[in-house]
């Protein structure tokens, strides 16, 4: 696979992640506030 080809590939799959936190991130804004503490939201992320 020629350098290139790597280098496009790799960019798109941090633009995905990019992409992934942006939409999660948005969705969250629009959702509201939380009564969460902030180990329990460690704990969902860790768990995601």
């Amino acid at each position: 696979m020629a350098f290139t080809e790597r280098y496009y590939k790799r960019a798109r799959k941090q633009q995905q992640e990019v992409d992934y936190i942006r939409m999660k991130l948005e969705k969250a804004e629009k959702s509201g506030f939380t009564n969460d503490s902030q180990a329990d939201i460690l704990k969902q992320a860790k768990t995601q």
